[in-house]
């Protein structure tokens, strides 16, 4: 499937700085904490259509906007999250498939996107039949983890990520459990819905048997709840269930149902950049906000 190709009579907000993109600096700017070793945040939720993708996508523009470098890996072979971020499919030369099947290390996969201090390694649809090639491997549910682990050493560009962010497919496959062992949390989207806690109940079960199996120090980082519309009753109560079956694990931040958060993705940009000031592009810095503010905490929990 080609692309949506981009509206040329549209201005393009990444062609220049633009007084948007300086404001997005200085809003996020306050939450900048020092950077430590890379820290690798799994996207996860087996259900489709929930945010992941586009959590992905706006979380590192934030983070990267915050000063921080950050590499998005894209798990899904639909390749949503390398599209949405205006990578053709022409030119990705080397993809996520070639780093799991060792043709390609993450380094020589990985693209530069239009906003600064932010990469991706793109997925292609080779992706679909990667676990059934290494299905009798017995690394195969750490290919992801062994390739991220020299992922700043002999860097020729000097570039030092500090964050990874996996955007995971949706379904509890091997991608997602390559992910799992290889990520520090799980951050998981979760769409305001009525079977919304019957799979946040499933993925619970599979990040306990992944640290039981793969990944012992593996953690829930935090539940986001997306597409909220405070004009339906149902999307507050699954907000209050949500948060009495997950406590402080959900963050305070709530993304908003918006056309512009769907609209950006087929102009190939993160819809902070799109449109900066729609309520989309704020939830989102909210967010990042709150992820830094954890990331703080939980750093000085290690150091003391």
């Amino acid at each position: 499937m080609r692309p949506i190709e981009r509206n040329r009579e549209m201005s393009d907000p990444l062609a220049e700085p633009t007084s948007d993109s300086i404001d997005l600096e200085n809003r996020v700017q306050v939450a900048n904490a020092p950077s430590a070793a890379v820290r690798v945040l799994a996207i996860a939720n087996q259900k489709g259509g929930v945010g992941k993708t586009t959590t992905a996508i706006n979380l590192g523009t934030a983070l990267a906007a915050t000063g921080e470098a950050v590499l998005i890996i894209d798990g899904d072979p639909q390749g949503n999250a390398s599209t949405g971020l205006g990578i053709d499919r022409r030119n990705r030369r080397f993809s996520t498939y070639d780093v799991l099947t060792g043709e390609a290390s993450i380094r020589d996969a990985a693209f530069p996107t239009a906003v600064p201090n932010l990469h991706i390694v793109p997925s292609t649809m080779d992706l679909y039949g990667l676990e059934l090639e290494i299905s009798q491997a017995r690394d195969r549910a750490y290919r992801l983890r062994d390739a991220l682990m020299h992922l700043n050493e002999g860097s020729d560009d000097g570039l030092t990520y500090t964050y990874v962010l996996i955007d995971c497919p949706p379904a509890l496959n091997l991608l997602t459990v390559n992910a799992m062992a290889a990520a520090n949390a799980i951050l998981v989207p979760l769409q305001c819905e009525f079977f919304a806690l019957e799979g946040l109940s499933q993925l619970l079960k599979t990040v306990d048997q992944v640290k039981e199996t793969l990944n012992p120090g593996l953690t829930i980082h935090g539940v986001v709840l997306t597409m909220f519309d405070a004009r339906n009753n149902l999307s507050s109560q699954v907000m209050a269930d949500v948060r009495e079956f997950m406590g402080k694990k959900v963050y305070e931040t709530v993304i908003p149902r918006n056309v512009r958060v769907s609209e950006a993705p087929s102009y190939g940009k993160p819809v902070l950049v799109y449109d900066l000031k729609c309520p989309g592009s704020d939830a989102y810095l909210r967010l990042a906000t709150e992820v830094i503010a954890r990331e703080r905490e939980l750093r000085a929990q290690q150091t003391n």
